[in-house]
């Protein structure tokens, strides 16, 4: 099988990659080379990223196996590759979920938590970079309140996701560093008790014999880390949409009660995931006319699935009307994103606040200027300068 190009695609965050109109008509299952050089399928239309997200033979799990191929190296170790997935306590289970669970008092929380943030960038006036001013302070901010750690250390882990989520073909030094760094430092606030957040419930656990400290710990920094960069990059990804946009602001503005399908339509149009989701063939399937043998990476490609247009009408169109929207934004199958409701009231809070606030906001540079981080898993803009 000839190999038809190398992954991932092109980091502009702006742009779907021209690639994935071909690979659909085309290649829906195309023979791709990743940046570790090993061969993997890559699966561009809706339905079947959808049928790949919701069968059990494709693993994640398995993504973390000694010798499997891989889209990157591990810059964690690979039992956390699929965190929830590893975790067999009940207890814990439940716990983690009940965290990310929004409630009525965290939602208030949150709106409050973004006025206040809007209340500085105003008091220091136009422009702003969003990036270091809101959204990652917002998004941070959220997940030291729920595991349980100071608000104040949030710009320490922030810098920790900056290596974790590097994605390079070989191993690094700092990779290692950086994981023991963030994983002693949720041990000593685990230890430090008594606690609050999930980190107090984790130290219930811990006394019941459920788990142990080094668990609770991984447990803690994975959350941490996936939970505030997604939530981040897809809070830009908004951002900069409305900014391009000024009648979506001028209309949200007017009618708060749209932001949450703005919200829905902004998670499929936006390109923040920058990597495909893994999967490993644990048995030989056929997708499509393609037969994957068992043992080969599958890559989920969301931004080609999420702008299928037999699937979505006008795909490169934001509509905040569209009567169905069943993007992949939170994956599918077992591993449907279980923040998923927790990021949806995230994002809410956040552009409610923005639009109330900021009616004339838009670009402070043209937005081809942005410059897009390499080498991330996710698609991240350097910075995002606005003014209002």
């Amino acid at each position: 099988m000839t190999i038809d190009l190398t992954f991932p695609l092109s980091r502009d965050g702006r742009t779907v990659p021209v690639e994935c109109s071909w690979l659909r008509e085309h290649r829906p299952v195309a023979r791709v080379r990743t940046m570790t050089g090993d061969p993997a399928w890559l699966v561009s239309t809706h339905a079947l990223a959808t049928a790949v997200l919701e069968d059990e033979r494709f693993s994640l799990r398995e993504t973390s196996r000694p010798g499997a191929p891989r889209q990157y190296a591990l810059t964690i170790p690979p039992e956390v590759v699929n965190n929830m997935g590893n975790i067999n306590s009940a207890g814990l289970r439940g716990a983690v979920m009940k965290a990310l669970r929004p409630t009525e008092t965290l939602a208030e929380w949150m709106l409050a938590e973004a006025h206040a943030l809007i209340n500085g960038l105003v008091g220091q006036g136009p422009p702003a970079d969003l990036r270091d001013g809101f959204t990652d302070p917002f998004s941070a901010a959220l997940h030291c309140k729920i595991i349980g750690v100071p608000v104040g250390d949030w710009r320490r882990l922030m810098r920790g996701i900056d290596v974790a989520f590097v994605t390079s073909p070989a191993p690094f030094e700092g990779a290692g560093a950086n994981w023991d760094k963030d994983h002693g430092y949720m041990l000593d606030r685990l230890r430090s008790g008594p606690g609050h957040g999930l980190l107090g419930r984790f130290a219930e656990l811990r006394d019941a014999g459920e788990a142990d400290d080094e668990l609770l710990a991984t447990v803690a920094v994975s959350l941490f880390g996936a939970g505030a960069v997604s939530t981040s990059a897809f809070l830009l990804h908004a951002i900069l949409a409305l900014a391009e946009r000024p009648e979506l602001v001028r209309r949200l503005h007017e009618n708060p009660e749209d932001v949450p399908r703005a919200v829905d339509e902004f998670m499929r149009y936006n390109l923040s995931i920058g990597d495909a989701l893994p999967r490993i063939a644990t048995e030989d399937v056929r997708l499509g006319d393609t037969l994957v043998r068992a043992g080969e990476l599958v890559l989920v490609l969301v931004e080609g699935a999420n702008h299928d247009p037999a699937v979505f009408d006008r795909p490169e169109v934001i509509d905040i009307d569209r009567p169905t929207n069943p993007h992949l934004a939170f994956g599918g199958g077992r591993h449907y994103c279980p923040a998923s409701a927790l990021g949806r009231a995230h994002a809410e809070a956040a552009l409610t606040a923005l639009v109330a606030r900021l009616p004339r906001l838009r670009m402070a540079v043209p937005a081809d200027q942005l410059a897009w981080r390499p080498g991330f898993i996710k698609r991240l803009p350097e910075r995002l300068p606005v003014l209002w």
